[in-house]
């Protein structure tokens, strides 16, 4: 139950490169580049739900049972079918153009995208 709570950007790095890899358009990444957002966690076992609190009061909410397939959905809108696995308290799934993990070290929330040589890592705190 590590992962249950909220939580809240404390650093980000590789941020503008992963948003510019993503074409995310330049106003918007201005926007979210100092952006502390909330993402709130809840776990039932091996059952989660992950709503991310975005600028302009936009959010994502993907609700998924480790190793079985989800249907997920990206900040863009993107629908997609995706199945979420945990290897050593690390949660690990491929979003359609970048493999994303999260982890929780040191009692903070870790979570990394990768997409080729592009890295994005988050962490938050609990708040």
């Amino acid at each position: 139950m590590a992962f249950a709570g909220k939580w809240e950007t404390e650093s980000q790095e590789g941020y503008d490169a992963f948003c510019k890899l993503l074409s995310i358009p330049d106003d918007v990444i201005a926007k979210g580049r100092d952006y502390k957002m909330v993402t709130e966690i809840t776990q039932d076992g091996n059952t989660f739900s992950w709503t991310q609190l975005y600028p302009a009061n936009a959010k994502v909410a993907n609700t998924f049972s480790v190793n079985k397939e989800a249907d997920m959905e990206t900040i863009g809108g993107k629908k997609f079918k995706a199945t979420v696995h945990m290897d050593g308290g690390k949660l690990s799934v491929n979003f359609p153009n970048y493999h994303h993990t999260s982890e929780i070290v040191g009692g903070k929330l870790i979570e990394t995208s990768t997409s080729g040589a592009v890295v994005f890592k988050r962490t938050s705190k609990k708040i």
